[in-house]
């Protein structure tokens, strides 16, 4: 009888200590409280807890991805935009996450859609649209701030879509393209004055060498006559006239 009650003692004993044994992954806490007391942190492994008397929280360690869903902002322009972001954080002290808040993971959703609106509606649509990247910094900082009592680290925030209405859309297109036909005249005009510089270059040239314009007359015929097989009547200029019949008249003396 004796060695039979033994047994079950050992039985419920056993059970026991198999019903207290948790297993921790290695990106993985343990928050234990005994009685309602917070007894500590445990993990990752093997741990023990006494069954009946104490409750253990598991908190994953990994970085979590929270996409934040459109909201509707008003810029400091009174510009109304849709505004989307995705916020990575992950739980750096395990037992604030536990015992200074109720839920981390959705306090810190909430709190980063009100941050999102604060931030994008102290600043214009022009900085919304070119400064993302500071604007990512300043709702980051913010984020940080509030949630470090919670044991909550902010990885990074990123603006992902701003999506303009209709009529801010073709406005923005109509100055876009204004702006395109600006700098082609701009460039047109610097492509115009530089020819005539060229040009009055040459002039000078050939105002200083008569001979060279006489040269570009017979430049001229030979690039006409290679291409065009025909007649052509081409104007010659009384200098270059003049030479010819000044050469004739000299081999006529010396015959």
């Amino acid at each position: 009888m004796f060695e039979f009650t033994g047994f079950i003692f050992l039985i419920f004993i056993g059970f026991i200590v198999l019903s207290g044994l948790r297993v921790l992954q290695e990106y993985e806490r343990g928050v234990v409280f005994r009685l309602g007391r917070l007894i500590g942190a445990k993990g990752p492994g093997l741990v023990f807890i006494i069954p009946g008397l104490d409750r253990m929280v598991r908190v994953g360690l990994r970085v979590i991805t929270t996409d934040v869903p459109p909201q509707d902002v008003v810029t400091k322009d009174n510009v109304s935009v849709s505004v989307n972001a995705v916020i990575l954080f992950k739980v750096v002290e395990p037992v604030k996450a536990v015992v200074n808040v109720e839920s981390y993971l959705e306090s810190t959703f909430q709190y980063a859609q009100t941050t999102l609106r604060s931030v994008l509606g102290s600043v214009d649509l022009d900085e919304v649209l070119s400064e993302r990247e500071t604007l990512n910094q300043r709702i980051k900082a913010i984020l940080d701030q509030h949630t470090e009592p919670w044991g909550v680290k902010v990885s990074a925030v990123e603006i992902k879509q701003v999506d303009l209405p209709k009529e801010m859309q073709r406005a923005m297109a109509t100055q876009a393209e204004a702006e395109r036909q600006r700098r082609a005249k701009v460039i047109n005009a610097q492509g115009e004055a530089q020819s005539a510089e060229k040009l009055v270059e040459a002039a000078r040239a050939i105002e200083n060498t008569p001979s060279a314009l006489q040269l570009r007359y017979l430049q001229t015929l030979q690039e006409i006559a290679s291409e065009h097989n025909s007649t052509i009547i081409f104007p010659l200029p009384m200098d270059f006239l003049k030479a010819f019949a000044g050469s004739k008249s000299t081999e006529t003396i010396k015959g």
